[in-house]
């Protein structure tokens, strides 16, 4: 029987989600006699991988430390098999600055975006949107998951939430692109399949994607020409490869006037009751313990 042991939790603003991710694999894999173990990254995690002595780990971290290459430095020290991708890919996937500009060198279609540093004043902040964008744009932090903080302002409250946000030091001012929210799973070299979401909120933002009153509606079966479709498959598999990743990733699209905009790709998706990737597994034949255990193949000890 394999030992798996789960890591969750954390200190992330995505805490909550990383929780319910290593119950629900937890729990399907105990209904498969797996051998499991879940442990927070702060419970004296060394000690527990020793007394443990687990055949794979699985990172169920989201957000800050859990999938930006820090828990992926301190897991490759132990030479145990990891699940996702690993400290480089991380933490570049993570920097949404550094992921765009690499989406932008390879050309990968991407909205227009700059970084806004607090040291600077909001009357720059407000020539500079004129002159590279225009209202209403997207504020953003750089290293965040989940749509945590992340806003579409106009010029009415721009300052007001950008000075909401001064705790980041630096975020990003991107172009809104309206059109529709598809999302694409990648399972290693295989484009797994792709949904569209049509949220009743504004957009595709943290209540949209984790409250089960949001009412987000979930199309899976995308009403676009198989070309098209096609296309967007192959953009996320291009992505994917070109940071490196590993395993699983879900990559964010807009869709608008016939281009699709990759917004950023996810290295370690969620595995909840609402999480996307397991429903595209499931819409191609793919169950979730099949997912979940062919992301324990997957790891290894060096991503």
């Amino acid at each position: 029987m394999k030992k798996i042991l789960i890591i969750s939790g954390g200190i992330s603003k995505e805490r909550m989600i990383s929780l319910d991710t290593g119950l629900q694999v937890a729990k399907e894999l105990r209904r498969n006699s797996f051998n499991v173990k879940i442990s927070e990254p702060s419970n004296n995690l060394e000690n527990t991988i020793k007394k443990y002595k687990p055949d794979v780990i699985f990172n169920a971290l989201h957000g800050q430390f859990g999938e930006d290459g820090y828990i992926q430095t301190i897991l490759e020290t132990f030479k145990i098999p990891y699940t996702h991708s690993g400290v480089i890919p991380s933490a570049i996937a993570m920097d949404k600055e550094i992921s765009k500009k690499l989406f932008l060198k390879y050309n990968i279609n991407t909205p227009k975006f700059f970084t806004y540093s607090f040291d600077k004043k909001n009357s720059k902040l407000i020539k500079a949107i004129n002159s590279k964008l225009k209202f209403p744009v997207v504020v953003k932090p750089l290293n965040e998951g989940s749509s945590v903080n992340v806003f579409i302002c106009n010029r009415k409250n721009i300052i007001k939430i950008i000075n909401s946000l001064k705790n980041y030091k630096k975020v990003m001012v991107e172009e809104f692109i309206g059109g529709r929210e598809i999302q694409v799973a990648i399972l290693g070299n295989r484009k797994l399949g792709a949904i569209e979401l049509k949220p009743k909120r504004k957009f595709y933002d943290y209540q949209a994607k984790y409250n089960t009153n949001a009412k987000t509606q979930h199309i899976i079966k995308i009403d676009l020409p198989k070309k098209k479709l096609n296309e967007v498959l192959k953009t996320a598999l291009k992505a994917h490869k070109i940071i490196g990743c590993k395993g699983v990733t879900r990559s964010d699209f807009k869709y608008l006037n016939g281009k699709f905009y990759l917004l950023e790709i996810n290295t370690q998706p969620g595995m909840t009751k609402l999480s996307l990737v397991p429903e595209i597994a499931a819409h191609h034949g793919m169950s979730f313990i099949e997912l979940i255990e062919w992301i324990l193949k997957n790891a290894s000890t060096k991503r």
